[in-house]
């Protein structure tokens, strides 16, 4: 049997570590860690990812404010509700959940979030110091990676790392996460997405394969190298009757299959999902001590 890389209970540890610290900041008089996040329209999974959000903050003893703004706002509106929290104070972190209405562009409102207060590590200014190996705000899901494989001690250094996808919030900034001269890192990193020849044989070549493709149990048994280190960054829900909610959730891997040969892997749910939170929240107390950016 594979060690398997439990997502939910690491970010529950992490989240006792983070509340402890808030119980001393706030023995010491310090100011408590304040997350704001913006909330445009009413999709379903975007108001349960941002109820996770405020629910994980009350859990750590943090603040938290949230901005519920209409389906029609315009893009000006949005970009100056963005200014008002860059400007105050009071408030550490701010996130602005994404997908926005197709009328208003990612590029502005992302530019527009003051780099000390980009927990999520979206900005130019976060994503460049990450490049340079500087102190930034790591993206959230691609920072509950490293910590996954930091905290089981999964030893990275020297090995071949096959990342399948390249989006700018997991494969690319994971790449470069993976090449960095650190632990964990220091591996000969492969990125492959979409448009890659022969993509299941690279795959194969893998110690540590992380799959952000978004593809439904894309990656198989015969695509894994016996003993990897496989961690499924996917998510997706599919219709299932034997389910009381009527759905289930699985990964971009086969995970019975491809568990038989791996060394260790991540589940799903409880894999890498989890981490996520944990680690906003853990950049919101970067923030809010003035780790990143000297305040």
């Amino acid at each position: 049997m594979p060690t398997l890389i439990n997502g939910k209970a690491t970010s529950e540890k992490i989240k006792t570590e983070i509340a402890q610290r808030v119980s001393e900041i706030k023995t010491e008089g310090g100011k408590i860690p304040h997350l704001a996040a913006i909330l445009v329209g009413s999709d379903g999974a975007s108001q349960t990812y941002v109820g996770a959000k405020v629910k994980s903050c009350e859990q750590v003893g943090f603040e938290s404010t949230l901005v519920r703004l209409e389906e029609t706002v315009s893009e000006e509106e949005l970009l100056k509700v963005v200014e008002d929290i860059n400007q105050n104070p009071d408030i550490d972190g701010l996130i602005v959940q994404l997908p926005l209405p197709k009328h208003i562009s990612v590029v502005k409102v992302t530019d527009k979030i003051k780099p000390e207060k980009d927990v999520d590590g979206f900005t130019p200014a976060n994503v460049g110091r990450m490049t340079l190996g500087w102190p930034a705000y790591v993206a959230a899901t691609p920072y509950g990676i490293v910590e996954l494989l930091k905290r089981y001690n999964i030893e990275t250094s020297g090995k071949h790392c096959v990342v399948i996808g390249r989006s700018h919030i997991v494969g690319s900034p994971m790449s470069i996460l993976m090449a960095r001269n650190d632990n964990p890192g220091n591996c000969t990193v492969t990125l492959t997405h979409s448009r890659t020849k022969n993509l299941p044989e690279i795959a194969k070549t893998a110690d540590i394969l992380i799959v952000a493709l978004g593809k439904p149990e894309f990656v198989s048994a015969d695509m894994v190298k016996e003993g990897a280190v496989v961690i499924d960054v996917g998510i997706h829900r599919i219709e299932d009757a034997s389910k009381k909610s009527g759905f289930r959730l699985i990964g971009d891997v086969k995970f019975d299959e491809v568990a038989a040969k791996a060394s260790a892997i991540t589940p799903v749910p409880g894999g890498v999902g989890p981490m996520t939170i944990a680690s906003l929240l853990y950049n919101t107390l970067l923030a809010a001590e003035g780790k990143i950016y000297v305040k």
